[in-house]
Formats: structure tokens, C-alpha cells, sequence
């Protein structure tokens, strides 16, 4: 991973977008708390793409969090191996089919798995992005609420001071992200396929 795209410049691009993109369409707002992980182990960074025609949850969590890599990462570049990311969580989920793909160089390793009859499922389902796109929408949302208070989601949360909100339903159609971890209590992928291929999701 080039030091370009990990870059100090790259974060202050992706502080403005974060301000003005999201706050123009979803008012997904994130501000940095340092130190605090969401993620339970050190990162790789190296970013996968998912996609999913339609997420459905319920219980929603949305924060910012500072992510850490190994010690001497070679994917580190010059952010000192600490990742500014969006931390979304939640605690019922069903996605209409999904797609993951990450690029090995040349290839990528993409998976799928469900459709809209036979639905991928997971619990407490946490991911770290640093992009998130589609059509959202929340039923009974907090904007502006502390993440060290955020309830939705029992045992994730946020760090004190830290800018976050959550609903009580969340809706994402055409979902897109880009993600550096993902944990669930449980992930449940039927019709699952993995393979090298020429494209990504």
C-alpha cells in the first residue's frame, strides 16, 4: 500500500468530505476520539470493498474511532499506522446478498453469498470504514449524542466526548463501503462463494 493513499493529505481530504458530503445528504457527522478501538485486534490496512443491494438492521450505532495497525506495518506508509475510520454498528442485521472483494495485486479475492430470498444475517455486526454510500434511511435517530452513552448496540460504544448518533432502524439501499475490519458475534453466509478474479465488487 503506497504512503499516498495512507498520507496525512489523504486524511485531511477525507476530514472535509466527511463534513460536507455527509452532512449534506445523511448527516452521518463523525468526529475523532483518540485511542479508542473499535476494532478487537490491530488492523492489516489494506482497505476491502462490500457491497449489498439493501442492508435492513435494527438497534444502529455510528461513530469515529483511531484504528491501529502492527507494530511496523509495511501497509503503515506515513500515518504512523493509526487509520481515522467510521465505525458503524449493528445489532440485528440482514443484508439482501453481499459482495466482498479485497485486491491482491493484480487479482482480486471476492466472495458472495445470500440474495434477496435467502439473506446473509449477522449479530452485533461492527465494521470500520473510511467510505460509506447508498440511500439511508433511520427511524427514531440521535445526532449529536456522546458515543461513550450509545445504547443501541449492548457492550459497543464509543469513547467519551466523541461525536456519534444511532437509531432505533436503519435502511441502506445499494450499499457500498470501504472497509478495514469487521467483527460480529455472529455472520451467517449462505450460498457462500470464494474465488480469485479479475474484478472486485
Amino acid at each position: 500500500m503506497s504512503s499516498t493513499r495512507h498520507g496525512r493529505t489523504r486524511w485531511r481530504r477525507f476530514a472535509a468530505m466527511l463534513l460536507g458530503g455527509l452532512a449534506a445528504t445523511t448527516g452521518l457527522i463523525l468526529l475523532t476520539g483518540k485511542g479508542v478501538l473499535a476494532a478487537s485486534f490491530s488492523i492489516s490496512g489494506m482497505p476491502f470493498t462490500v457491497t449489498s443491494p439493501k442492508l435492513h438492521g435494527y438497534g444502529f450505532e455510528q461513530y469515529a474511532v483511531l484504528d491501529e495497525m502492527a507494530p511496523d506495518s509495511p501497509n503503515a506508509g506515513d500515518t504512523g499506522g493509526q487509520m481515522i475510520l467510521i465505525v458503524s454498528a449493528i445489532n440485528d442485521a440482514e443484508l439482501d446478498g453481499l459482495c466482498q472483494s479485497i485486491s491482491l495485486g493484480g487479482i482480486n479475492l471476492k466472495i458472495s453469498a445470500g440474495s434477496a430470498t435467502n439473506k446473509v444475517k449477522a449479530d452485533k455486526l461492527v465494521v470500520d470504514s473510511d467510505l460509506i454510500t447508498g440511500n439511508a434511511e433511520f427511524k427514531n435517530i440521535d445526532i449529536g449524542q456522546d458515543a461513550s452513552t450509545l445504547n443501541r448496540v449492548p457492550g459497543i460504544k464509543g469513547g467519551l466526548g466523541v461525536f456519534g448518533q444511532q437509531a432505533e432502524e436503519v435502511t441502506i439501499t445499494n450499499l457500498r463501503q470501504v472497509n478495514y475490519a469487521t467483527t460480529a458475534a455472529t455472520f451467517r453466509l449462505p450460498s457462500l462463494r470464494m474465488s480469485f478474479t479479475s474484478d472486485g465488487c
